[in-house]
């Protein structure tokens, strides 16, 4: 892939992130002390948050082979 594919894909990643968010904002579950552990959105927003720093880390390496060319 290239950079900005990488690029863009943490872009549609970052506002899928921002819709969870938003949608955590609402719910009921997400108000109690405890939420975040017990809500499937958060889990989701977790795990979207760990393919942006792996995509992230695609992008840093790809960045660090052009520069050595």
């Amino acid at each position: 892939m290239s950079l900005d594919d990488l690029e863009n894909e943490v872009d549609d990643i970052l506002q899928k992130i921002e819709e969870l968010e938003e949608k955590c904002d609402t719910l009921e579950i997400c108000e109690k002390d405890d939420g975040c552990e017990n809500c499937e959105s958060y889990k989701k927003i977790e795990e979207l948050s760990a393919k942006v720093a792996e995509i992230e880390d695609k992008i840093e390496k790809l960045m660090e082979e052009e520069e050595e060319d």
